[in-house]
């Protein structure tokens, strides 16, 4: 694939980062925010969706430290504005 082993690594965390992402908001959907996993009635899926997003915040970081992601505001402000144009229920930014 081309790519340095440690590129390969920060494509890697990226993608698990993600699919736990992915995972906790697949649980919110089916047990709302405040529901806990039976197994730990002291974190809700609200907390785990925020330390899964974190964790997902902290891989572009690395990424982004070594130039392989330069998102810059703008760029963000207009994904938003395309994301908003074509919701049905998020206030418009």
């Amino acid at each position: 694939n081309g790519l340095a082993p440690a590129e390969d690594e920060r494509i890697t965390m990226l993608i698990e980062e993600c699919a736990e992402v992915i995972q906790i908001a697949c649980k919110i959907q089916r047990h709302g925010y405040e529901s806990c996993h039976p197994d730990d009635l002291t974190t809700t899926n609200r907390e785990m969706l925020r330390k899964e997003v974190t964790d997902v915040h902290a891989v572009l970081s690395l990424m982004s430290m070594d130039g392989m992601t330069g998102i810059g505001l703008m760029e963000i402000y207009e994904a938003l504005e395309r994301k908003l144009r074509y919701s049905h229920h998020q206030a418009k930014a």
